[in-house]
């Protein structure tokens, strides 16, 4: 099951309390004290992880604790340092403090991680407070606390390409047809229910991975639809390769639903208006497409393409034409590597 957004507790572990003791042994008059330290807490850390491509692991367990530190003993004897508990979680997973609403960490790379609750430091036992005037002290400290937290994290799926359009405009066969991606496909609305990635093969060095966004419907923004809860998806895609249908089954205009989608997306997130977009006409077999994908390229001024993904017609073009602007979309100078790319070995 997706999961895109959980709360959860984290828990560090507390520290072991300090220990107060002394020496006793027969022949050793003088033993003085020998009280060990206690253990520190373990920490509460979130890891990002290839690998992982849900937050379902956390949706049945509310708490997460680490163990907490060992008690000082005699002897001189420390306590066992508590054994951290790492939370592994997708790419693109951004942790937040629910209670200040605040983000705290955005987790984009494999292996980039941080310490979301600090394990509490160990108590000092007695041997830490003798002194010439003090030759036997009976001083010592409790283990501090670990930290807790209520954290909130949100997944936002991390592709080259985003899929976008009305609901039932075929991205979800063109992603079939593309990858080896098989998510569900119907002949009626919202189809999709969450996001799918697929790696699309350009050739044998070239690859980029497209996600499946559900259908948008004009509101989206505001939450009507499923659009809310998934347009944050759309934010980390580098392109967006935006599907017209050319004959709706509710008889709306293509050209109004396209500027309506276009609306949405800028209403969320005014920078997704700016991202580069390549459009295409879908479900070329149907009477009309023809004159759809004219009065597109006419409307925004640059090519449309025309597509069929079940008769494969117009694919290889869409690929290349997603190549293209990838190519073009890449960064240079120190924030190279940060934006999409067309992976090569």
């Amino acid at each position: 099951m997706f999961v895109d957004r959980v709360q959860i507790e984290v828990a560090a572990g507390h520290g072991g309390d300090g220990c107060s003791s002394f020496r006793r042994e027969r022949y050793v008059p003088k033993g003085g004290p020998d009280g060990g330290d206690g253990g520190d807490g373990g920490h509460v850390i979130i890891v990002a992880e290839d690998g992982v491509d849900s937050l379902s692991a956390m949706m049945h367990r509310r708490t997460w604790k680490a163990m907490r530190g060992s008690h000082g003993g005699s002897s001189n004897r420390h306590g066992r340092q508590g054994d951290d508990l790492i939370i592994r979680v997708p790419l693109g997973t951004t942790v937040f403090d629910a209670d200040r609403k605040l983000a705290i960490k955005d987790l984009t790379r494999a292996g980039e991680q941080f310490v979301a609750a600090r394990g509490g430091k160990g108590g000092k036992g007695n041997v830490h407070f003798k002194s010439s005037t003090n030759r036997a002290p009976r001083q010592r400290t409790r283990g501090e606390e670990g930290e807790h937290r209520l954290l909130t994290l949100e997944l936002k799926v991390i592709a080259d390409v985003g899929l976008v359009g009305r609901p039932n405009a075929g991205k979800s066969t063109v992603l079939s047809r593309l990858s080896r991606a098989r998510p569900e496909i119907a002949d009626y609305p919202f189809t999709t229910k969450y996001p799918n990635l697929g790696l699309v093969q350009v050739d044998r060095d070239r690859t980029f991975v497209m996600a499946d966004i559900p259908g948008l419907i004009e509101g989206a923004h505001r939450g009507a639809g499923l659009g809310h809860e998934f347009l944050r998806h759309i934010e980390r895609a580098g392109i967006l390769v935006h599907l017209v249908e050319p004959l709706p089954l509710d008889g709306t205009d293509p050209v109004a639903n396209y500027r309506a989608i276009r609306h949405e997306l800028i209403q969320y997130q005014r920078s997704l208006g700016e991202r580069p977009e390549v459009l295409a006409v879908t479900k070329a077999d149907l009477p009309g497409a023809e004159d759809v994908r004219q009065q597109l390229a006419s409307e925004v001024g640059k090519d449309v393409l025309l597509i069929s993904a079940v008769t494969g017609r117009g694919l290889n073009q869409l690929v290349h034409a997603v190549v293209r602007c990838l190519a073009e979309a890449v960064p240079t100078g120190a924030e190279a590597g940060e934006g999409s790319h067309v992976s090569q070995p």
